[in-house]
């Protein structure tokens, strides 16, 4: 499970989801990545999921680079509780996604293999993905 180490706040405002990524847009480690077509925050269970389903479609051959990390605690209150008396505790850990990030990149498998490895992530992550090639961005210098 992707967690961080330490942080220096527990808790942290939820913050916004406007616009298209800023960084993070190239393929810089493999041959095929997975883009986000919709912005969301993924927690770290659904990126373990995914890294999972693509794994084991792959069968040990090829190898897999997660870009993103999540690095945002979320928080609840109990079920029951009244409104007020302070911020809920840290639940869990999200990456925000925004959209135009490549998430996830495959390398040392055939077109056919990484498509199907994708497909098969994409069921476990919450927003809509597309699949994309290197050559798209325009061979290694990946100018958008």
């Amino acid at each position: 499970m992707l967690v961080p180490k330490r942080v220096k706040h527990r808790r942290e405002f939820r913050g916004k989801m406007r616009g298209e990524a800023k960084g993070g847009k190239n393929i810089d480690f493999g041959s095929y990545g997975l883009r986000a077509v919709e912005s969301s925050w993924i927690t770290n269970r659904q990126i373990e999921a995914a890294r999972i389903a693509m794994t084991r479609y792959m069968k040990r051959g090829g190898k897999v680079w997660i870009k993103i990390f999540p690095h945002k605690s979320y928080t609840s209150k109990p079920i029951g509780v009244r409104m007020g008396s302070g911020k809920g505790a840290p639940e869990g850990w999200v990456a925000p996604v925004k959209r135009g990030k490549i998430m996830f990149e495959i390398d040392g498998v055939s077109e056919e293999v990484a498509r199907e490895a994708f497909r098969l992530a994409s069921h476990k992550l919450p927003i809509k993905t597309k699949f994309v090639k290197r050559e798209e961005y325009g061979g290694e210098s990946n100018a958008n």
